[in-house]
């Protein structure tokens, strides 16, 4: 993952503020109040708080008037610290707009999870419950429309999944690929971004995997998505025969040394390329020659 995987995720929400309403609903199984808009309010809550508290994210809900205050925390590890401030800013933005709110803590990681998800005693008669979203709680994004509509949640769904079953996975980085490729609210720069998530999200077979399908040489950006590597990744038979290779092993099929020596003896590109495709869902190595 990037190194500012932290500031990438409060991005997510800054970039799609109904993201929250979103995983709050679909991934935790929150009710969330009728609302007509969904809007980033400032996260300094130093105008009501004696001390200096800034939260990653502050999302209101409004209908009217305010109806919910989502709180926002990206927590990449763990920080007692964090167990004091977190009410702290429930409070602060409760008092602010004069409405119920809640705390969502996004985490990149399960254990990590578990942490933030512990109650927290406020002292006699008071218990803070966070809401938190880790790995296994992210939706498996495999609805086209449902990417379209949330491209975070498709990235963060390649994320979260995109180390397990290798057909799922590519499944999944082309929806969310093609998501992030085609929306109209991302710059150049952000699309690039997301598309390297996805990439670095991959396990490695998946990551071969979706490198050979014809549609992912349509997008732009780092690592895979660069013209000049795709090109050269084109150009090179004995590339692409490995790739075949990578994916059958890494699914637990391996083939035989005559089998090994037929994909490496091919030259023919387009053969090569239905072979990584067979590759990523047949259950015989032999499948792999039949037509």
């Amino acid at each position: 993952m990037p190194p500012q995987l932290h500031d990438v995720l409060v991005k997510f929400f800054l970039n799609r503020p109904e993201l929250a309403p979103t995983l709050l609903v679909e991934a935790l199984g929150v009710a969330v109040p009728h609302y007509t808009e969904a809007r980033i309010e400032s996260a300094d809550l130093t105008d009501v708080l004696p001390a200096e508290y800034r939260a990653d994210v502050v999302v209101l809900l409004v209908d009217g008037k305010p109806v919910l205050g989502i709180v926002v925390e990206v927590q990449l590890g763990h920080d007692e610290r964090k167990r004091f401030s977190w009410p702290m800013y429930v409070v602060g933005l409760r008092a602010r707009f004069e409405c119920p709110c809640c705390l969502l803590v996004v985490t990149a990681d399960n254990q990590t999870a578990r942490w933030a998800s512990e109650p927290i005693d406020l002292g006699p008669c008071g218990i803070f419950h966070p809401l938190v979203l880790g790995p296994e709680g992210v939706p498996v994004v495999t609805d086209p429309q449902k990417a379209q509509q949330f491209p975070e949640l498709a990235v963060m769904s390649v994320m979260a999944h995109g180390r397990g079953d290798v057909q799922t996975a590519v499944k999944l980085a082309c929806l969310a690929a093609q998501a992030a490729h085609s929306t109209e609210f991302l710059d150049s720069d952000m699309q690039a971004l997301y598309l390297d998530l996805i990439e670095t999200a991959l396990g490695e077979a998946a990551r071969k995997a979706f490198a050979m399908l014809p549609e992912t040489y349509q997008f732009t950006g780092p690592s895979y998505l660069k013209g000049e590597a795709v090109g050269e990744a084109r150009g090179k038979a004995e590339g692409e025969a490995n790739a075949v290779l990578a994916v059958l092993e890494a699914r637990g099929l391996v083939p035989t040394d005559q089998q090994r020596q037929r994909v490496l003896a091919c030259a023919d590109l387009e053969q090569l390329n239905t072979w990584v495709r067979k590759a990523v869902t047949l259950v015989d190595v032999e499948e792999l020659f039949t037509q």
